[in-house]
């Protein structure tokens, strides 16, 4: 039978010579329901979402529908919120091998929450799972635990290779961390020019902790050329954006500028923050 009749109740029989066919049709109809659990959850129809990845979470298949479900419980997103209920939910879609799954529980591990016992090297084992499955979130994650030694000694070349992973994949932070890591030479030789590079890329895309380096960076000229007036203009941005790296620079970058240039900073820091481009 198939997902739909499953859940339907039906208990039609279908003849061994379709079991090919059989199992095509459930992957079919699987793949509807949670497309349209997606759909549902996008205009935030909460109800629907986990009116279907309930079932399936129940039938154990596909194991994101497990990790879906228990991220409704940690939100309380169409249930009540029960960090319990989300955690036995992660820990079976981890053992089936969801990376998303994977990376919820490390989370929990992390914290200590959810009735989970706070365990970094649990944490930094699951996270490590799902970076090798290509997680995004969970090579970040990973990177900066492997830097600041959480769960396992420090291994800033393991650092950086997990750092790179997340940021060819668009993860600001990691980018930033990247800057962070060349910076200060840990695992590589200093690299003032490719902090500024790495600080650059992290703050055109947002990060304020990658916004406030980079303004640091042109403050003192430290592998980019040095421009007090961009230097500003990131500075205000990366205070806005909530770093407190921002504030050690700003009084200097101010006293190093007229009042014509600290007005025209402040003038384009005002602007929308840019993503794809410097200021």
């Amino acid at each position: 039978m198939t997902w739909f009749q499953k859940l339907l109740g039906s208990s039609l029989l279908v003849p061994r010579d379709r079991e090919a066919e059989r199992r095509t049709e459930e992957e079919q109809d699987v793949a509807a329901l949670m497309e349209m659990a997606y759909e549902a959850a996008e205009r935030g129809d909460y109800d629907i979402a986990v009116g279907v990845w309930g079932p399936l979470a129940a039938q154990g298949w596909p194991p994101r529908a497990l990790s879906n479900l228990g991220a409704c419980y940690v939100e309380g997103l169409g249930v009540s919120r029960d960090l319990a209920k989300a955690a036995k939910l992660f820990a079976r879609g981890a053992e089936a091998g969801d990376s998303v799954a994977q990376r919820n529980l490390a989370t929990l591990h992390f914290k200590g929450e959810g009735g989970v016992e706070q365990d970094d090297a649990a944490a930094l084992e699951l996270f490590e799972a799902a970076a090798e499955q290509g997680d995004a979130a969970a090579q970040d994650m990973l990177s900066w635990m492997l830097l600041e030694g959480q769960g396992d000694e420090p291994d800033p070349q393991g650092a950086r290779r997990w750092a790179l992973a997340a940021a060819e994949q668009g993860v600001a932070s990691s980018m930033t961390r990247l800057g962070l890591i060349a910076h200060n030479a840990l695992g590589m030789e200093r690299d003032p020019e490719e902090a500024a590079r790495w600080w650059y890329e992290a703050a055109r895309r947002g990060d304020a902790d990658g916004q406030a380096m980079l303004g640091a960076s042109l403050h003192l000229g430290s592998g980019v050329e040095k421009d007090d007036r961009a230097a500003l203009i990131w500075l205000i941005r990366a205070g806005q954006g909530g770093s407190p790296l921002a504030a050690s620079f700003v009084a200097a970058v101010r006293a190093a500028l007229g009042p014509e240039d600290i007005s025209a900073a402040e003038a384009v820091a005002a602007q929308p923050p840019i993503q794809e481009g410097a200021a």
